[in-house]
């Protein structure tokens, strides 16, 4: 992904702030113990959060007791993060570029970024993070993926509807399977083991990464589904005509052929790395 297209494509989620806080369907419970039991998410943990949205990973570490500065792009979907965090004082939600955001000079104990890593600069988002942290802090990374499961035919039918409306979907796209998704060592130190590449800026200031996964299924009505999709920044980045397109064609294929209701497995990764002192 290139520089430009990063930063066009995480500005559209700021377009769909409601239908995101909406739609998405957060982090699996188990997640939250781990931060706890494995980066001491809980009273007195000072955490910065990174691309903070509309406070669906926030909201469960407040509720445990942290206390959070979150950075958030979008004002739009920063005005509906203070909502959902109104009974949180503890929260404190900034509207900014973390590229850009000065780092304050109190280090953190937990820097998190949950399924928003990606989209910060790779020449900023390691070094900084490291920067942002104090010695022994942890940088939390969460990912999701799409994964074979669930409603299995579906996500072969649907196919013919992104290759009709969306350009960029290679032809014959096939889910993967989750115990065939390899573990995320792009940010790790020394090289990439698995594609050979130089580790990002900053990559030596960490210990080796420790990861966790979970995997759940979740069911979704056609109305549910599609106020999904439109929270995708590849959809969101489609022309109108073709978004429309889209939606109709699978919002038609799950209520004709699948009753008006799909499962969707999701795979979610949690990557833990330590900062040396």
């Amino acid at each position: 992904m290139t520089d430009t297209d990063r930063e066009r494509l995480r500005r559209t989620f700021t377009e769909a702030a409601e239908t995101y806080d909406r739609a998405r369907p957060g982090y699996p419970p188990h997640l939250y113990d781990d931060l706890a039991a494995l980066a001491g998410a809980g009273p007195g943990c000072q955490v910065l959060e990174l691309g903070c949205g509309t406070g669906l990973a926030t909201v469960p570490l407040a509720t445990l007791g942290c206390r959070i500065v979150a950075v958030e792009l979008g004002a739009e979907l920063a005005a509906v993060a203070r909502r959902n965090l109104a009974e949180h004082p503890q929260v404190t939600v900034e509207i900014a570029p973390f590229e850009d955001w000065p780092l304050p000079p109190e280090p953190f104990d937990l820097v998190l970024a949950a399924t928003s890593f990606h989209w910060i600069d790779p020449a900023v988002r390691v070094a900084k993070s490291a920067a942002a942290l104090r010695p022994g802090g942890l940088l939390a990374t969460v990912s999701t993926h799409h994964v074979a499961g669930g409603t299995e035919q579906f996500f072969v039918d649907v196919q013919d509807c992104y290759e009709r409306f969306d350009p960029a979907t290679p032809p014959g796209l096939r889910l993967t399977a989750a115990a065939d998704i390899p573990y995320d060592t792009q940010e790790s130190p020394g090289r990439n083991a698995e594609q050979g590449n130089a580790a990002l800026p900053g990559a030596e200031r960490f210990e080796p990464p420790l990861f966790r996964r979970y995997t759940r299924d979740l069911t979704f009505t056609t109305r549910q589904y599609l106020d999904l999709l439109c929270t995708f920044s590849g959809t969101r980045a489609l022309a109108p005509a073709a978004r429309a397109g889209l939606l109709d064609c699978v919002g038609r294929l799950i209520d004709r052929t699948y009753g008006g209701s799909v499962t969707k497995r999701y795979l979610t990764e949690l990557r833990l790395a330590r900062r040396t002192a």
